[in-house]
């Protein structure tokens, strides 16, 4: 068995949780190597986990996609690297559930670039490739024997078959063109600096906060878990020793269930299991069991050394010492996490004294290096800040009022929305992480303004909206659009009183009102859009009741009043959540109201009941109304099983009118 010894190292990702480790044990003990590491800063990244590398003279950071050709080209060239460390991924499940397309381009294509640039520049000694224990698919739970290196791969989630796609390129080029490469398939991993998406730290970060433990399924599902610094030892003897074209698991054969993971959390924490565990959805598919057998890499002479017990308490204790390492990560810590940058696509920098920020981050200057970051303060940049469209509208005001209550900075748009030069300004002034359009034309006093005024509807409704999506989507910045649900009737599908409701991925079926008309039209065209998160507001409905366009404001002072049951968005509610929602980053199109419907007459009988026991109204017919309106209104039931999933929380409309409306309002 030979050892080898390489000069020049790229580690892919090394920004991130294993691979931090991995370099900085690399150039703490190897002065004579050099290491150059290569990470775009996702959200999972924090240049901060470099810190004890950044100082040394045989260390060079440069922040770059490993997506783009030219740069890694460049870097393999002017770095003279001979040795790959690949760890740069999209790694968390639950994620790869929300939007598999981002795990197949950087987990497939990423890893394709780096293997072409390999073949192109045949410079290569070495290309470690690390993958994961996830591609055998489930171990069966009666397994006395792990899987080993030769086992079938059978991926069950689409993280998983991303990674099994990589490995298939990664044996391609080994076997096509000589390339040596190495591939690693490791268990779980825990200890300090990982972003609590991972079940360990997420269930430390909560402990610390108080909160429930969130298990999913019923908590029978084992795993085996290695800390970090055994990990990093695993890479270095794999790196030495390791034989090309060999496969070697890096695993443990001591086993724990997650629900016996989140009791020795409590324990830690002094915390009573039964009260702070709480059982939720399990995910789309769970796999059982994971289990390797580590015979091979054992052989290298590699052997954990950490206990269980120990590297929990380590583990513990360091994010107990460093609470904000992560900053805002509060969208990490829900059941399901469904982002892909969280929180807002934050740069993150080394910390240190202001003459440590003004150092390079490497030894040498290239262009390729990330620039010196000059901070005279020193709090970190916020994670988020937001640009609100629609200042002088109800929904933006509550907004920004929103926004100052929750710390978070924001500006308002100075620009028209049909006027581009002017959107790509307030861009570039504001540099927000996300944008919050509330602008529109819905008619003063009501939608039949729209009737007779279609050309300035259309400007700002569709021409308006599109053109921002459009800026925003150049600059890679989420766009929150408050859109409407008054784009749908009832039906002979959806009739009403059935409880059936429409559902985000149906068509609209209501041209009553040219309002409706041009919502309805600008809604299919945002569906090409993949910035936009679309929310169907519904009749909206504050606590403020002396605001004239509060719903219930219109309708009590109305001579008479329909009485049909419609979907309804109660805006004390929901419009916290609409900023939960930008801090996930979800995207596509939402029914943004409360689950279930109310008719007028029950909203009326509400306010007789909590405001004015003297109020009396009167009913007439749809025939009756549409003698006095331009317009015909829209009436109908959305499906909130969507939002309702994603914020479980989340009241039914009248549950919400009482808390939030009329309770507050009680005389």
């Amino acid at each position: 068995m030979g050892s080898y010894t390489p000069k020049n190292i790229l580690i892919t990702g090394a920004a991130g949780f294993i691979a931090s480790h991995v370099a900085n044990r690399l150039v703490r003990s190897y002065p004579d190597y050099k290491i150059v590491v290569l990470d775009k800063l996702d959200y999972c990244s924090n240049l901060k986990n470099l810190i004890p590398s950044k100082s040394s003279p045989n260390f060079k950071f440069v922040k770059g996609d490993i997506g783009s050709a030219d740069l890694v080209n460049y870097l393999l060239i002017t770095e003279s690297i001979d040795t790959i460390m690949h760890f740069a991924a999209q790694t968390h499940v639950d994620n790869s559930f929300g939007n598999s397309f981002e795990f197949t381009k950087n987990n497939i294509y990423g890893t394709h670039v780096l293997l072409e640039a390999c073949k192109v520049t045949g410079q290569i000694r070495r290309f470690i490739h690390v993958s994961t224990d996830e591609v055998y698919g489930e171990t069966d739970e009666d397994a006395v024997v792990g899987n080993h290196e030769a086992s079938q791969l059978l991926p069950t989630n689409p993280y998983s078959a991303t990674k099994a796609g990589a490995e298939m390129l990664v044996m391609a080029y080994g076997r096509s063109y000589g390339l040596p490469v190495i591939t690693t398939r490791g268990n779980n991993v825990y200890g300090p600096n990982q972003f609590p998406e991972k079940l360990i730290p997420k269930f430390i970060l909560l402990a610390m906060q108080g909160k429930n433990l969130p298990i999913h399924g019923d908590g029978s599902n084992v795993r085996s878990y290695l800390y970090c610094e055994d990990v990093a030892e695993a890479f270095e003897v794999i790196l030495h020793k390791g034989e090309v074209g060999h496969v070697y698991n890096i695993g443990t054969k001591k086993e724990r269930r997650v629900i016996d993971v989140a009791k020795d959390i409590c324990t830690l924490f002094k915390k009573d299991p039964e009260a702070s565990i709480k059982f939720v959805e399990n995910r789309p598919f769970n796999d059982q069991r994971y289990f390797l057998d580590d015979q091979k890499l054992k052989i290298l002479g590699w052997s954990e050394k950490t206990t269980w017990e120990e590297g929990l308490k380590k583990t513990m204790d360091w994010y107990t010492q460093n609470p904000d390492w992560w900053g805002d990560v509060t969208g990490a810590l829900i059941p399901h996490p469904r982002m892909l940058m969280m929180p807002g696509g934050m740069e993150r920098h080394f910390e240190g004294s202001e003459e440590e920020k003004s150092a390079s981050f490497s030894s040498t200057n290239t262009r390729m290096v990330v620039p010196s970051t000059k901070n005279t303060g020193t709090q970190q940049k916020p994670p988020f800040k937001f640009l609100l469209y629609g200042r002088t509208g109800w929904i933006g005001g509550l907004l920004g009022k929103l926004c100052e209550k929750q710390g978070i900075p924001y500006e308002y748009g100075k620009g028209r929305l049909e006027d581009r030069t002017s959107l790509i300004a307030d861009l570039q002034h504001v540099k927000p992480t996300h944008v919050f359009n509330a602008a529109g034309v819905t008619g003063r006093p009501n939608v039949d303004w729209c009737e007779s005024h279609k050309t300035e509807t259309i400007r700002t409704n569709v021409a308006g909206t599109l053109t921002l999506a459009d800026v925003c989507r150049e600059q890679g910045i989420l766009m929150i659009n408050f859109a409407t649900g008054c784009i749908f009737e009832y039906d002979a599908a959806h009739p009403e009183g059935s409880g059936i409701g429409y559902k985000e991925e149906d068509k609209p079926n209501f041209v009553g009102s040219f309002y409706s008309k041009t919502k309805a039209m600008v809604e299919e065209l945002l569906r090409e859009y993949d910035n936009v998160c679309t929310l169907r507001v519904r009749m909206p409905i504050s606590s403020d009741l002396n605001n004239p366009r509060n719903f219930i404001t219109k309708i009590s002072r109305y001579n008479k009043v329909v009485n049909i049951p419609n979907s309804m968005t109660i805006l004390d509610e929901l419009l916290p959540i609409s900023i939960e929602m930008a801090k996930r980053n979800l995207k596509g199109i939402w029914n943004f109201t409360n689950p279930g419907v109310v008719s007028h007459n029950e909203i009326l009988e509400m306010y007789r009941d909590y405001i004015d026991p003297s109020f009396k109204w009167t009913n007439f017919t749809l025939e009756e109304q549409a003698k006095v309106i331009v317009a015909p209104r829209s009436n109908n039931e959305m499906d909130g099983s969507k939002l309702k999933k994603e914020f479980p929380e989340l009241l039914s409309i009248k549950e919400s009118l009482i808390k939030f409306v009329f309770e507050p309002n009680k005389k």
